[in-house]
């Protein structure tokens, strides 16, 4: 069996400005995500860690490691998903996300999760 499909991860993510919590006037602009993680491999495997990397339209990057996801470090069987809503704020309309989950399978093989690139944009700022 391929190693790729014993330890893979999927994730979708879902964004949201979050207008009530947003101060263009102060540059911030805040916004949530939906991340769905669902393991489509056929080992279990424990999400231990996190790695953000945040940018925003200025270029300037954030970095956020830590621990789990909303507190959690969620164990998914095969088939099996777990969904979380967090958030974060910019000082620009625009920005991207990107990173990593760290995974350890049952069998104690360590692996990343990639989480693809996605955009968090203020409504009709972009096109």
């Amino acid at each position: 069996m391929a190693e790729g499909t014993k330890y893979h991860i999927s994730i979708n993510v879902d964004t949201a400005y979050l207008t009530d919590q947003s101060d263009p006037a102060a540059d911030r602009y805040v916004f949530s995500y939906t991340i769905n993680i669902a393991n489509t491999g056929t080992v279990a495997a424990q999400l231990i860690s996190r790695h953000w990397i945040i940018t925003d339209a200025e270029n300037v990057v954030q970095e956020v490691k830590g621990l789990g996801v909303v507190g959690e470090q969620p164990l998914l069987q095969p088939g099996e998903s777990f969904e979380y809503t967090s958030g974060t704020a910019l000082a620009t309309p625009v920005g991207t996300m990107h990173g990593t989950y760290q995974m350890v399978a049952e069998d104690g093989n360590k692996f990343d999760a990639e989480i693809p690139p996605f955009t968090l944009a203020m409504p009709r700022v972009l096109h």
